[in-house]
């Protein structure tokens, strides 16, 4: 399981990391530049609100059938054509919710257009989404990979063409079409792909004319599935709430939300390589769980020392050298950017811990206190912005966000640790320790040179560290390569 694990995160961290950077980095980063920070304010916020509510399109069915498919391939068959009509059904139910919402925030015409938009490609997005789970449960990690990219090498070709071809200028809106185009592409060949794979492997006989609304089942999964739905629909909020609050509470918020989306850019980055790690752990620790494997305390720990290398050089780098990684991103208001940054970017560390441990849990089914520890998050974020923002703008939600990512971490690991009876090492706590302390003291030590012999440097020393500390165990990562089965 072990090997199936490394395999798993070699493919989709090698796949993305070839896509997504430039994605964020170049795509993005160049929209934002092109149409500035209010005009993208003005899509972010709309796209936060679509994004918050988006739950309402899943209701945790795709965390569950994840787990659900792992302990039990064989059931792909007979839940994919009921799924496929609840999630159906469910859109129904999310566009309603959204533009609801708009309504009582007073949407005018333009940002009702942009937001049918962004409901419509959230619904795709989700799509997408469940279809993958389907591949994770099956552990198909290099069909996974694939199509975890193939949307963005789609937005890609597009929106170049936009920014430095011979295509129409960028908009927002023109933006937003792109991304339909791309999330409509990726959903038909996820489910052509998984439709071969279900006839080849399960069911010759399987067709996609067998989706229907089937309403015992739907109630059964929605019932099972509702206690992962509250999850993501908490964790999504203290997350991505911090634009909306600003553009409510400060008189300049919209201005605001643009500086947050540009500082968040980067962190949201950061952030992915946390998450790609997360997806093939869930199905891997799913199995572990439920066949009580005894290297579960060990892959745990394997895992968190990588992500504590990642996590804290990312953090010290990035935070101690905030304008030299902005400058480069933008062209303007690049102090702006840099405060909030510099601040935000430290949230990577306890973003990536609740990738690991929180994903643990979900995999034990400790849903119930997952959800407590989310709402107390977001009771957290809530207050810290209320407070913050109307007299420190977007570096009080920057305060905010890294407070609630704090608590949520530091809170799943103790209770990861007594539910699933870990045994954390003493001596691997004290190297975390050690490693923290050097990596920092390196980061301010570290000149600003430009931003890629920085961030080389940066990842060597950090790598020197890290390697004769064991924080990263060559030996053990080749081991279990050569010899697991």
């Amino acid at each position: 399981m072990q090997k199936k694990l490394l395999l798993g995160l070699f493919w989709i961290l090698l796949l993305n990391l070839l896509i997504k950077p430039f994605w964020i980095l170049g795509i993005e980063t160049g929209v934002q530049n092109a149409v500035g920070p209010d005009e993208y304010g003005f899509y972010f916020t709309i796209f936060n609100l679509a994004y918050i509510f988006n739950i309402l399109l899943d209701l945790g069915v795709t965390n569950f059938n994840t787990r659900n498919i792992a302990r039990h391939p064989k059931l792909i068959d007979k839940h994919l054509p009921d799924v496929l009509g609840i999630k159906l059904a469910l859109l129904l139910l999310y566009a309603a919710v959204t533009f609801t919402v708009g309504l009582l925030s007073g949407y005018g015409s333009r940002q009702f257009h942009l937001l049918a938009v962004l409901t419509f490609n959230q619904f795709l997005n989700s799509m997408i989404l469940y279809l993958r789970s389907n591949f994770e449960g099956l552990m198909l990690f290099k069909w996974d990979s694939v199509i975890s990219i193939l949307d963005r090498v789609v937005m890609i070709a597009i929106c170049s063409l936009m920014l430095w071809g011979p295509g129409p200028s960028v908009t927002v809106e023109r933006f937003a079409y792109a991304q339909t185009a791309a999330y409509l592409l990726t959903a038909l060949t996820a489910l052509a792909v998984l439709t071969v794979r279900i006839k080849r492997e399960h069911n010759p006989r399987f067709s996609l004319r067998a989706v229907r609304l089937s309403r015992p089942f739907a109630i059964v999964m929605l019932r099972k599935s509702l206690p992962f739905a509250l999850l993501v629909l908490l964790m999504a909020s203290y997350n991505r709430i911090d634009p909306l609050l600003l553009s409510w509470l400060h008189p300049h918020g919209t201005y605001y939300s643009g500086i947050y989306a540009g500082a968040f850019r980067l962190l949201d980055a950061l952030t992915m390589v946390a998450y790609l790690v997360s997806v093939p752990l869930l199905p891997v620790f799913s199995r572990m769980t439920a066949e009580r494997d005894t290297h579960l305390g060990d892959t745990t720990r394997m895992v968190t020392g990588l992500m504590v290398v990642f996590s804290l050089t990312a953090a010290a780098l990035f935070s101690l050298h905030s304008h030299l990684f902005m400058q480069l991103l933008y062209r303007d208001h690049i102090a702006e950017y840099a405060s909030v940054f510099s601040i935000l970017v430290w949230g990577i560390v306890p973003i990536s811990m609740t990738y690991v441990f929180g994903t643990l849990l979900t995999a034990a089914g400790r849903l119930r206190q997952l959800n407590i520890l989310a709402a107390l998050s977001l009771a957290i974020n809530i207050a810290v912005n209320l407070i913050a923002i109307p007299r420190y703008g977007a570096v009080g939600s920057a305060w905010a966000a890294l407070a609630a990512q704090t608590f949520m971490a530091v809170t799943q690991i103790v209770v990861a640790v007594r539910s699933q009876r870990l045994r954390p090492s003493v001596g691997f706590l004290l190297r975390m320790l050690l490693f923290s302390f050097i990596v920092v003291a390196l980061a301010a030590l570290l000149p600003s040179w430009s931003w890629w012999a920085t961030l080389l440097a940066m990842g060597v020393a950090s790598l020197i560290v890290a390697l004769p500390l064991r924080l990263i165990d060559i030996k053990q990562l080749l081991q279990i390569i050569v010899t697991e089965k």
